[in-house]
């Protein structure tokens, strides 16, 4: 057989493990996904059933303001925590597909770079500037394509500082809530 079937036959099999691999990190992740919100439903269905079975002890009005109030900051904390574990995540497949991809680029690149290589050596006698305008292209094209992943590498880092810096406002938020609530009714309790 000769070099060129065999190294078609390598790319297709090595692109074929590539698209299963990201077809594998996509089901990961939307298995992590499946189990979290059954593990929240399970959860939130023991917590309500909880909550109920307390509530229905209650005797006196300040009692159902306190457990009101008390009931604020558990589940503002497991709101933001769930946010954060579907944020994580949706993060981790994205980092598996942006490396998948990086390295289908890198290869293509270099398939490219090695096939304009092997015109070169073939070439008519005059084709050197139509085969440097060729290279001059595929160099354009890379850093193209580096200043992009780059731009796109720095967004989703700013990104990531933003849902952190929210996610620690909405706890913050939360906290101080559920403390106001609590206080409110100590206040309420030491006035009877």
């Amino acid at each position: 057989m000769s070099a060129i079937p065999q190294s078609i036959y390598a790319n297709q099999k090595a692109s074929l493990d590539k698209i299963l691999a990201a077809q594998g990190s996509i089901f990961g992740g939307f298995e992590k996904l499946v189990d979290l919100n059954l593990k929240v439903w399970k959860a939130t269905f023991d917590d309500v059933a909880r909550a109920s079975q307390q509530a229905i002890e209650l005797k006196d009005p300040q009692d159902a303001v306190a457990f009101t109030s008390n009931a604020m900051q558990p589940n503002a904390d497991k709101a933001v925590a769930y946010s954060k574990h579907v944020y994580d995540i949706f993060t981790s497949v994205q980092a598996d597909l942006t490396k998948l991809t990086e390295e289908q680029v890198n290869e293509s690149q270099q398939q490219l770079h090695d096939a304009i290589e092997e015109f070169a050596k073939t070439a008519p006698t005059g084709s050197e500037s139509a085969i440097a305008l060729m290279k001059s292209s595929v160099v354009s094209a890379t850093n193209a394509y580096e200043t992009a992943t780059k731009a796109a590498k720095q967004a989703s880092d700013a990104a990531q500082s933003n849902i952190t810096a929210a996610t620690n406002a909405s706890l913050k938020a939360a906290t101080e809530a559920a403390e106001a609530g609590k206080k409110a009714t100590s206040r309420a309790r030491s006035a009877s």
